[in-house]
């Protein structure tokens, strides 16, 4: 796996390798780099010809100066990890690479990125959107790779692409999860010993919500019986807990069509993540989203 560090390098490569017909795809990461990540590599490398992994710290979705220092950088170990899967490149691109001086445009995507993160991190959304338009382009890249634990993200992304008809596929994969059910993260690595055996219960609280909604429960008092749950079990605070349709991510009351609960809890002074897929008993099995099946 090469490392490379400077867009000219990279789009030296990708010409060469598009003289030569191969399909390219970018997995796009801020390290820190767990199974979750390594999952996307995986599927890019099976998927296409040649494949970049991309390791940027972008400061422009960061809305806390605080959780940008705080972001881990990992890049030695990172490239580490990398080795067994068999990417092409490793690109580690600066500030300077990707926002040179006088860099004055943003891109900003409506809709689905209302609400939920978009809500709680004014301009986050306007950041991811604006850096990955960069990477794609510099990366020349057929198929891009995003979890769906970032659901709004993957949404955003694919709206982006749709809608300023960039050559590049959305691919969204599978949450992958540890043993306990706590959705990966690079966030995890700064939570202490007491509050990472707190943190699974994100999973069990959405999963239990899933069901009662599935079944036909209401949908505002299940959403409050589980913040009682998170708050009670030593969550500090709740910023959203909601139920929205997919893919549009319209707010719902009932389960009535495909939809997710979605959740975004601080702990021991960390922001986690999560949401799981509800299906009214009538769609389960129908929606090209998969259903959490009823206990």
């Amino acid at each position: 796996m090469k490392i490379i560090r400077t867009k000219a390098e990279l789009r030296a490569l990708t010409e060469s390798w598009r003289r030569a017909g191969d399909s390219i795809g970018v997995v796009p990461t801020m390290g820190a780099l767990h199974a979750g990540h390594l999952s996307l590599v995986e599927r890019a490398c099976a998927e296409n010809d040649r494949v970049i992994v991309t390791l940027f710290v972008n400061p422009k979705q960061f809305n806390n100066p605080e959780d940008l220092a705080k972001y881990p950088r990992t890049e030695d170990s990172d490239a580490a990890k990398l080795t067994p899967y068999g990417a092409d490149v490793l690109y580690v691109p600066d500030g300077a690479q990707m926002y040179p001086e006088g860099f004055a445009t943003t891109i900003s995507v409506t809709g689905v990125s209302e609400g939920l993160c978009g809500g709680a991190r004014p301009g986050h959304f306007d950041g991811v959107a604006t850096v990955v338009t960069k990477l794609f382009l510099q990366c020349d890249a057929d198929r891009a790779y995003f979890g769906e634990k970032d659901y709004q993200q993957l949404q955003v992304v694919t709206r982006l692409c749709e809608d300023l008809d960039l050559n590049t596929e959305i691919v969204g994969c599978p949450t992958i999860r540890e043993e306990d059910g706590l959705a990966m993260s690079s966030r995890n690595l700064r939570l202490g010993a007491g509050p990472r055996k707190t943190a699974p219960m994100i999973a069990q609280v959405l999963e239990d919500a899933a069901r009662v909604i599935a079944r036909g429960g209401h949908v505002e008092q299940t959403i409050d019986k589980a913040k009682k749950a998170l708050l009670s079990a030593g969550f500090d605070s709740i910023d959203y807990l909601e139920l929205r349709s997919v893919p549009d991510l319209k707010l719902m009351t009932s389960a009535d069509r495909p939809s997710r609960l979605f959740l975004a809890a601080w702990l021991d002074g960390v922001r986690l993540i999560d949401n799981v897929f509800v299906a009214d008993l009538a769609s389960v099995g129908k929606s090209k989203d998969r259903p959490l099946e009823p206990a």
